[in-house]
Parts: structure tokens; C-alpha cells; sequence
């Protein structure tokens, strides 16, 4: 049995499950919420198919953007991407196409949770593509 961190064993009981994807959202979610000063909310365009889907999750455990509070909206652009707004600032966050290539040849029941480690011990860079815009509106 691997050994995991605090969060992700706080992510994992949340979840149901851990997965890469939900890892995924995990950080994308981090990246918003330490970019974003104060009020942040989320366009998630993974859609709701899993297990791309389990993105929503991760996000939502992380930034504190959630469907209750009605500050995250799910598109269905089946994409592994997230944009973040608040504090006149606009974050867009994607999933770089080598690593969800890498996770969709890789992922199983078996290997899931050791690729989800794995990705959670990466460091951003690596993961996402990061782009920060100044918005001409506040919110």
C-alpha cells in the first residue's frame, strides 16, 4: 500500500477515490486560489464524463470554488482545463497534452493511485500551462 500525504488522503475520502484526475483539479485548483486574492470563481471545461470529469472534485476541494455556492460552472468541451477569475485577474490553467496522454495510456485500477502520487510530487511547471490575464472587470 503506498503511503500518502495528509491532503491526498483528505482528497482521497472526499473523493471516494484517488486518481490522477482528481489530482489534476487538485493543483489546477491551488493555482487559482494562490494567484486569486479574496472571491475566486471557476469555468471547468471538462464536462461530466469520467473519469475526466473527476477534475471537478480536485477544483472544488481546492479553491473553494463549489457547485453549492454556485461559484464554479461545468462546459462540456471534454478539454483538461480550468479558468480561474477574481481580483480583476483572469487564470487560465491546462492540463499539458503530454501528461493527459501520459495518464490515459498509463491509468488503471491497478497503477491509478501510483500516477496520482506521482503527479501530486511534480511540480506545476511541468503539469500545467499557465496563463494570467488582467481583466477589464472586477469579480
Amino acid at each position: 500500500m503506498i503511503e500518502l500525504p495528509e491532503d491526498l488522503q483528505i482528497l482521497k475520502r472526499f473523493h471516494g477515490h484517488l486518481g490522477p484526475y482528481v489530482v489534476v483539479g487538485y493543483k489546477m485548483g491551488k493555482i487559482g486560489r494562490q494567484k486569486i486574492n479574496g472571491k475566486v470563481s471557476a469555468i471547468v471545461r471538462t464536462g461530466t464524463r469520467r473519469p475526466l470529469s473527476c477534475i471537478i472534485d480536485g477544483i472544488q476541494f481546492s479553491s473553494s470554488c463549489t457547485l453549492g455556492k454556485g461559484n464554479i460552472s461545468i462546459v462540456d468541451d471534454g478539454k483538461a482545463c480550468a479558468t480561474f477569475t477574481g481580483s480583476g485577474l483572469i487564470i487560465d490553467v491546462m492540463l499539458r497534452d503530454e501528461i493527459k496522454k501520459l495518464i490515459d495510456s498509463t491509468m488503471s485500477s491497478d497503477t491509478e493511485e501510483k500516477i496520482a502520487l506521482d503527479l501530486f510530487h511534480k511540480d506545476d511547471d511541468e503539469l500545467f500551462i499557465v496563463r494570467e490575464i488582467e481583466s477589464t472587470t472586477s469579480g
